[in-house]
This record gives C-alpha cells, structure tokens and sequence, in this order.
C-alpha cells in the first residue's frame, strides 16, 4: 500500500496531537468559550475548527505570550520596534514544518537586523530545543505556545480536538500592525515563502547598523 506525502503527513501530526495532549493539560483559556471558525483550513479533505479570535491585515497585532526553550515568558513586546515575520507550525517533528522552520532560518542570515523571524508551535520546549540543536537552526526564535495557548487563542490559530496550532505566516511591522497574513488552506502544505519574504523585506525598508539609519531600495511590491 503506498501512502501520499499529504497522508504521511497527516497521521504524524495526528501522533504529534496524541502526545502533546497526553503531556500538558492546563492553560488558561476554556475552549468551550472561545469563539469558532469554520470552513478556512482543511486537514486532508475535511474542514476543521480552528479556536480564537481571528485576526486580519490592517489590525493592531494582539499581543500574546509564549514561552522559549528554558520555560522563560516570551512577549511581543519584547520585539517592539523590530518587523516581525511569525512563521507558525503544527509540530516541528513534521516533514513540512521541519522544512518550513529550516526554511526561515536560512532566509533570517539575509535580512536585516531590524526583522526578527519567530517560529510558534505547540511542541513542548523541550522537543523545540531537542529539534533546532540536531537541525542547527540558531537564526531565529523558535518559541512554544504550550503553556497558556495564549498566542493561538488571540489569532485563532488553535485546532480544535488537536491541540495544535493550524500552518500560517504572519507580519507585523514596526508600529504592531498586521500587514500581512496567510492561513494556509490545507495544514498539510507549504506556506508562500516567496511572497511572506517579499512582504518582510519591503515592510522594514531601513537596515540599522551602528546606530544609523541606512535606507535600502526596495522595488514596490505588486499586488496580485
């Protein structure tokens, strides 16, 4: 029997589901309470319901918390002043997240330092540092939304009966707003990185380097 890259995909974030869910038990939201989507993003061939409220481009970005590899709380605001590409994953134990997560680091060695890439999941600290010290990446802030759901809640991202966050990429320029979103349709696909990319790098048009501002050309981007 063979089975489809879509497939094999799905059961491991189905395992990746099971174990997480088996670890951790409190956070601070009720999912009964939290608001519902429907019919924005598909497992396979089924729909599923993603929990929290939804956020769009043109909105203050909602701050949240996380915490990083050592349990230490994680805010937003701890990035105030930076542009910040948010690449979410269900699981970095997953071939599409693991390529996904590799992916921003090596873009995250070209862009300046004013942009900060941030890679969220569910996956417990613990397995986010296990993974980026086998896979090497150190160029971006892996963090874990294990703890208060918090981050999933406030942008909608969390699967409900998963407990994992769904696949989607985010950017928030300088002044916190949401300049750009993409929810990937089916969780078992890449997301845009050209365009998600593109977006960043013409959000923060100014390198700082020593205190001084340099400006840097960028081509208009084009609206499709």
């Amino acid at each position: 029997m063979k089975f489809s890259t879509s497939n094999i995909t799905l059961c491991a974030l189905f395992i990746a589901s099971s174990a997480f869910n088996s670890t951790c038990h409190a956070f601070n939201y009720d999912l009964n309470k939290l608001t519902s989507t429907q019919n924005l993003v598909k497992a396979g061939d089924k729909y599923v319901t993603l929990l929290g409220q939804q956020v769009n481009v043109g909105e203050q970005a909602p701050q949240f918390k996380v915490v990083d590899k050592n349990f230490a709380p994680v805010t937003l605001q701890d990035f105030q002043g930076q542009t910040i590409l948010i690449s979410v994953v269900p699981s970095l134990d997953t071939g599409v997240c693991s390529i996904q997560t590799k992916r921003f680091n090596e873009e995250a060695a070209k862009l300046p330092e004013n942009i900060t890439i941030l890679t969220i999941s569910n996956d417990l600290p613990f397995a986010q540092k296990r993974f980026c010290d086998v896979e090497k990446v150190d160029a971006i802030k892996v963090l874990s939304d294990s703890v208060w759901r918090d981050f999933g809640a406030s942008y909608g991202l969390l699967i409900k009966d998963m407990g994992l966050l769904t696949r989607a990429i985010f950017v928030i320029d300088n002044q916190g707003m949401i300049v750009y979103k993409e929810l990937v349709a089916n969780i078992s696909q890449h997301p845009n990185y050209d365009k998600a990319l593109a977006k960043v790098r013409y959000t923060a048009p100014v390198i700082v380097l020593d205190g001084e501002s340099i400006k840097v050309q960028v081509e208009k981007e084009t609206e499709k």
